[in-house]
């Protein structure tokens, strides 16, 4: 077979597997995109201050945390195709509430249901990965296959973006959060009539003990967190030893887990020189692709005139800055396993983090006008894409093959908790100012500009040391070679 005939036969292969899975995505893109540009608009009808939009992050990011190992394991063992239904129907119903309230609660915890989603793109890149059990190169077409998804997952945020922030100019708030739940329907019919369900289920039982040891260290632990930006949280002992509880009954998890002979989340993944690496990269980089996204709408929203600092954009203009970086996540996943190929994964993981430091950082000097901050943002975006491609791409490869859901869906769990310590650290410092901002800023209902600059600083140095942790990696990580060294032993 001839060089074109391979590549030919290999792209046939990656559009069989990938099918309908884009749409599911293209929908997820939606949800991330959609609500950026109208936050500011949302706290105004809530009635609650800028800083608090982080509570919304944080909610949904708790859920999500919680969801994630639960329904990636139950994807190894009943079906990924038949837990992509269930979170979908989940996401579909918490969406259906937004349009219909103005109460805070209400919205919070609607808001946080739709966290749901988060667990699609793990279940897809197992599915991926199970699906192309009998292929040639199985890691470049996941590879391929996770860039693709990416690809349509930023393509539907930038229409989400650039829809949302045109209706919310236009539209009641009310008709325009109606719009996601009724996509969020047609996803679901996608996934019950197009979607194919994996070949390989490793059945057994579920380990309700470990799921219910984990949720109570996660629910402890970020609720604590949630705690600490409460009126007086910080100087608290209440709320730090909340936080401190929710480290210290992951102990008794870790103890059960390591005796179950099938446990939902196998800890010894985190002993894996592969994979450990690739875990505390992805709870690093959560901080900024996760904990960043409300600060960068809210200070693109202020007005420069009345706080001295900000943008001052309307609904749509914000829309045009994030559709621009999403544009870049786009480009940034597909040329992924093109540099990999001609590099290593490893080193092109290496280079997206730096790129997503470097990013961040360049907002400490530049972000007075409109251009600096599409600048910034496009490199940050360019190795936001790759890592979002990439980290549940490399798991899969790097996992024992019946524990594929579970290394996909840790990726995402951790890169979970990482943006909801993000999202609690960064709305204190945008409510109060790592160095105080004083009583003015603190009763406004713009964030401070030193909170702002506590966000780059996190973002970029988390980036930055997600990079060094890269290096410990061995070469060969995340190649087919690996891959047969691992079936080999």
């Amino acid at each position: 077979m001839t060089r074109t005939e391979t590549a030919r036969a290999t792209l046939g292969a990656l559009a069989a597997v990938v099918g309908f899975l884009a749409f599911v995505e293209f929908t997820s893109g939606v949800l991330q995109g959609y609500y950026t540009p109208m936050l500011s608009d949302i706290a105004r009808h809530l009635g609650i201050h800028d800083a608090d939009v982080n509570w919304l992050e944080g909610a949904q990011l708790m859920l999500s945390a919680l969801v994630v190992p639960a329904f990636a394991k139950l994807g190894d063992m009943i079906g990924h195709k038949r837990m992509l239904l269930v979170s979908t129907a989940l996401t579909a119903a918490a969406a259906l509430v937004l349009p219909f309230t103005d109460s805070f609660v209400v919205f919070l915890i609607g808001w946080a249901l739709m966290g749901f989603y988060v667990v699609w793109l793990p279940l897809e890149i197992a599915l991926i990965w199970s699906r192309s059990r009998t292929m040639e190169n199985r890691s470049i077409i996941t590879a391929r296959a996770a860039g693709m998804l990416v690809a349509a997952l930023e393509a539907g945020a930038i229409i989400g973006a650039l829809v949302g922030g045109a209706l919310i100019d236009i539209l009641p708030l009310t008709v325009v959060l109606l719009v996601p739940a009724v996509l969020i329907v047609v996803c679901f019919f996608v996934i019950l009539f197009g979607v194919k369900e994996s070949p390989e289920l490793t059945g057994g039982r579920l380990d309700t003990v470990g799921i219910t040891l984990i949720s109570l260290a996660l629910i402890a632990f970020t609720g604590g967190l949630s705690l600490l930006r409460l009126p007086g949280g910080l100087t608290s002992f209440w709320s730090w030893g909340v936080v401190l509880l929710g480290i210290v009954l992951v102990i008794p998890f870790v103890l059960w887990e390591l005796k179950h002979d099938d446990p939902v989340i196998d800890v010894r993944m985190f002993r894996s020189p592969a994979l450990g690496p690739v875990f505390l990269t992805a709870g690093l980089f959560g901080v900024s692709v996760l904990g960043a996204q409300a600060p960068l709408s809210t200070f693109a929203r202020t007005d420069p005139d009345v706080y001295g600092y900000g943008l001052g954009t309307t609904g749509f203009a914000t829309s045009l800055i994030i559709g621009i970086y999403l544009i870049a996540m786009i480009t940034g996943a597909l040329l992924f396993p093109v540099i990999a190929r001609l590099t290593a994964p490893r080193l092109t993981l290496m280079g997206a983090s730096v790129l997503v430091g470097v990013g961040f950082l360049l907002f400490l000097p530049l972000h007075g006008t409109y251009l600096q901050v599409i600048v910034n943002m496009v490199i940050v975006g360019l190795g936001s894409g790759a890592l979002v491609a990439a980290l549940p791409a490399a798991a899969a490869s790097a996992a024992p093959s019946t524990q594929t859901g579970v290394a996909t869906g840790l990726t995402n769990s951790v890169k979970t908790v990482g943006g909801a310590i993000a999202s609690c650290v960064f709305g204190i410092a945008l409510l109060n100012g790592v160095v105080g901002a004083g009583a003015d800023a603190a009763e406004a209902t713009a964030g401070s500009l030193s909170g702002y600059m506590t966000v780059w600083i996190v973002c970029g140095v988390t980036a930055l040391a997600a990079a060094v942790l890269l290096a410990f990696v061995p070469k060969r990580a995340f190649t087919d070679q690996a891959v047969e060294v691992a079936a080999a032993i």
